[in-house]
């Protein structure tokens, strides 16, 4: 299995923790909201935060109620966006993007994580020069989609890179352009296993060793699970 089908494999796991997705998706469209206005034309970090909670499916009436609740201030709830860095097992590298109201609950709760599962929390900046951050939009391998006709409509809408492989197709772009290659993708017909800007790891590490492998799934459902961590990051590839 190559590293698209892995992300095909997450996303199901994802998929039957659909309340929990949705309710930090309400979280980041409130905060946005909040900060920036109702209105994602006029908001570039609502449109974002709502373009995200689509690919997922959210229903409208719960966006809808998360807009409304940022707009008319949140309940005086106070948010803050906070990343921390660290190492996995094995050394793979870790970054967990958090939005909290209490920042030392998330400290604690993301330092037990990564110590309960043999990594370590570290400061910040030291993995984040291992990250680019990029737009990534993922297409699943299947009878309807023709690799070279996919690979030209995305280089020329843009795109900095197309990736084949088994799973599925890669299509890379830099942050501004990624609203352009995506809009222009869909309206050929195209759906997205996902679609988004991200942090995309410069290289992979990968784990052979048993327990370290289940460490490694043990962390990243930990942090996914935690109602503070809005995306978890890192360069682990698993073996084929």
């Amino acid at each position: 299995m190559g590293r698209i089908g892995n992300i095909i494999n997450r996303k199901g796991k994802q998929d039957a923790k659909r309340a929990k997705i949705f309710t930090k998706h309400a979280r980041a469209i409130a905060v946005a909201a909040k900060e920036g206005g109702p209105d994602p034309e006029y908001n570039a970090a609502l449109k974002t935060a709502i373009e995200k909670a689509k690919a997922d499916n959210m229903p409208n009436d719960n966006l809808e109620r998360a807009i409304a609740k940022g707009a008319g201030g949140g309940a005086n709830e106070n948010f803050e966006t906070i990343v921390y860095e660290g190492y996995g097992p094995g050394g793979v590298a870790v970054i967990v993007e958090t939005l909290t109201d209490n920042k030392n609950r998330t400290a604690g709760n993301v330092r037990y994580y990564f110590d309960k599962n043999g990594g370590n929390l570290g400061t910040s900046g030291c993995v984040s020069f291992m990250f680019d951050n990029k737009g990534q939009i993922l297409i699943e391998a299947n009878d309807d989609v023709t690799e070279d006709e996919l690979m030209e409509i995305a280089l020329e809408a843009g795109a900095e890179d197309f990736i084949a492989e088994e799973d599925g197709y890669e299509v890379v772009t830099a942050p501004e352009d990624f609203a352009a290659v995506r809009d222009e993708l869909a309206a050929k017909g195209y759906e997205f296993i996902s679609a988004q800007v991200k942090l995309i790891p410069q290289t992979t590490t990968e784990l052979t060793d048993e327990t370290q492998l289940k460490n490694m799934n043990k962390l990243v459902d930990m942090l996914e699970d935690d109602d503070d961590v809005q995306n978890v990051y890192h360069n682990w590839e698993i073996a084929e």
